[in-house]
């Protein structure tokens, strides 16, 4: 049987290192792109992983990338969509290109890789991209525009490339994460109460994508929510 990869786009810490951990040990050959791959240099010891900088809004970039995958004895099996910008502020006093960039690596990235990546997985007829949503996807929250309109066109994207490649047997699926993410920066935004699992573990996010990996296609799901129990929605 012929080795396969995985892609991870936006990869760092937290969820991604989680995912980069979960997929390494199914015996993927991982690949993490980032803006900046030497941060990367411990996970990838851990894993194995090849280190990849990548401009996931550059085209350029992204074309790039997956040459260098080319080049790998693996077949690409799976790629992972992390990237995302926010602008936030009130709507009259945002930076049109803080805007334009916030939109940019969230959805005009998401497209350009996916691109890519369903090009080569239509040939060998098989193949999952997941990606990380945000409840911005859902609901678009006051002085958060920008990063409602990004998330809102990540998630048409997936809800139209799911309609268009499931019956190709390629396995689309849109992850809505509401809520923040343990381990993370962005965790501070969000309320903490008293207790425990306020905030989602990156751990269990990852099982989670492993198990959407591991549907039959007669089961499945294009999206999912995550949210940790006192999360109000």
């Amino acid at each position: 049987m012929t080795s396969q990869a995985a892609l991870i786009v936006g990869a760092g810490s937290g969820l991604s290192a989680a995912l980069a951990r979960a997929l390494s040990k199914r015996g993927y050959k991982v690949v993490l792109a980032a803006r900046n791959p030497d941060k990367l240099e411990q996970l990838v010891e851990e894993t194995g992983a090849l280190a990849v900088a990548c401009d996931a809004s550059d085209a350029k970039s992204v074309e790039a990338l997956f040459e260098k995958i080319d080049q790998l004895d693996e077949t690409l099996a799976v790629v992972v969509y992390n990237p995302s910008a926010r602008a936030q502020g009130e709507f009259h006093t945002l930076d049109p290109d803080l805007v334009k960039n916030a939109i940019m690596v969230t959805a005009y990235g998401a497209f350009l890789v996916a691109q890519e990546a369903v090009k080569r997985m239509l040939i060998t007829g098989t193949g999952m991209l997941l990606f990380t949503g945000a409840s911005a996807g859902v609901k678009g929250f006051p002085r958060s525009a920008p990063f409602a309109m990004g998330k809102f066109a990540l998630r048409g994207l997936c809800q139209s490339l799911a309609r268009e490649l499931h019956p190709k047997n390629i396995h689309i699926a849109h992850v809505v994460i509401d809520g923040g993410i343990d381990g993370t920066p962005q965790k501070g935004r969000f309320n903490e109460v008293d207790g425990e699992d306020n905030l989602l573990d990156p751990q269990q996010i990852a099982e989670t994508y492993m198990h959407l990996m591991d549907q039959h296609r007669s089961t499945w799901s294009w999206e999912i929510e995550l949210r940790p129990w006192v999360e109000k929605f």
